[in-house]
């Protein structure tokens, strides 16, 4: 019985992760990335999920109330960057400015699938499958929605600074995972707000933020629109 509740888990933390990277690679419809790239910046999103995790453990015995959500935040932005980098940044597929900002939310979907498939699954191995429906609505609305946008901000410091000197980069780089950061921390603090009203000052700042970010993602665009 343990094996299909862990699939239903699996389907229902991935799934919504590749959905949301459907649409965001429909973004970069005109010159799309190598498929290898894109599927290995997912799977070093996922596996910087068990990596953080101990460092998050860890880090609840040396810190607490906003400080613990910092570190959390801190950690997540900092390993997810390790995955676009790792995953897909230093090769020769990065050869345009956009390809920072899908690497980057690929990476953090993938981050996402695997960690949603980890918060689905103590509601089902406890049987409670509609505890694990309704929260995974939520995760995919919201946490996923936020990785996603916290990463692209990253992602859109690196594409604004492209053609800049390297030094210039890596503090557009510092700047971007900064910002990040705190953008994570803003989630945490109002997630843990008792009420609807923290909920909905959160679901509709990232909502604003998503929308943000794809009116960069067209800046980002508009030097190669001629030839889409």
């Amino acid at each position: 019985m343990a094996s299909p509740l862990i699939l239903v888990a699996v389907l229902g933390g991935v799934l919504p992760a590749l959905l949301w990277l459907f649409f965001w690679l429909r973004e970069d419809r005109c010159e799309p990335e190598p498929k290898r790239y894109i599927i290995f910046a997912f799977l070093a999103g996922m596996i910087a999920v068990p990596l953080v995790l101990p460092l998050e453990r860890q880090a609840m015995h040396y810190f607490s109330g906003t400080a613990l959500l910092f570190a959390w935040a801190a950690l997540e932005e900092i390993f997810k960057f390790g995955a676009a980098y790792f995953g897909a940044l230093r090769s020769r597929a990065f050869d345009e400015p956009l390809d920072a900002v899908i690497y980057f939310v690929t990476a953090a979907l993938g981050f996402a699938a695997l960690e949603n498939t980890f918060f689905l699954l103590t509601p089902i191995e406890q049987g409670d499958v509609l505890r694990s429906v309704v929260m995974g609505d939520l995760r995919f609305v919201g946490a996923t929605l936020l990785h996603t946008l916290a990463s692209a901000t990253v992602g859109i410091a690196l594409a604004l600074s492209y053609y800049k000197t390297a030094a210039v980069r890596r503090l557009y780089a510092l700047g971007g995972v900064i910002l990040a950061i705190f953008l994570h921390l803003f989630f945490n603090f109002f997630i843990l707000q008792e009420g609807s009203g923290a909920t909905f000052w959160m679901f509709l700042t990232i909502w604003i933020g998503i929308a943000g970010t794809l009116l960069m993602i067209e800046r980002i665009k508009q030097p190669s629109r001629d030839y889409c």
